[in-house]
C-alpha cells in the first residue's frame, strides 16, 4: 500500500486469468480499529485473433459478408463503424444486446476490375 492523497490508498492487484469467464473475489483489509471488505468482479473475454476477409467476385458484382459480433459482457453495446477503402459499405452503427450476436453486413461493390 502507499498513500496517493490525503484519504486514498492505492492497492495494486495483479490478475492473470487462464480462461474466459467471470471471476469474483473479496479483499479484506484489517487494521487495529477498522475492517473493510471489498468485492471485485472481473469479466474476461476470450482472446480474439486478427481476422482477414477476402472478397472474390466477378467484376461489377456486389458481394456481402455478414460478420458476427457477439456480446458476452453484461452491458448492451453500440458499435460505430468507420470503413476505409473504396467500394466498401456497411451500417454506420449497430447495437448488440447482452448475450446476443448481431451480424455486421460488410458489402463490397466494385466499380471496376481490381
Amino acid at each position: 500500500f502507499f498513500l496517493v492523497g490525503s484519504d486514498t490508498v492505492e492497492l495494486p492487484i495483479k490478475f492473470t486469468p487462464q480462461n474466459a469467464g467471470v471471476y469474483r473475489c473479496q479483499i479484506r483489509l484489517k487494521s487495529s480499529s477498522d475492517i473493510r471488505v471489498y468485492e471485485i468482479q472481473c469479466v474476461v473475454n476470450a482472446d480474439q485473433a486478427d481476422a482477414e476477409i477476402e472478397f472474390v467476385t466477378p467484376a461489377y458484382q456486389t458481394v456481402t459478408q455478414e460478420i458476427p459480433i457477439t456480446n458476452m459482457s453484461s452491458q448492451d453495446w453500440r458499435f460505430e463503424a468507420h470503413l476505409e477503402g473504396q467500394c466498401f459499405y456497411g451500417p454506420s452503427a449497430i447495437d448488440v444486446p447482452v448475450g446476443g450476436t448481431v451480424p455486421y453486413p460488410l458489402t463490397f461493390k466494385p466499380i471496376a476490375e481490381c
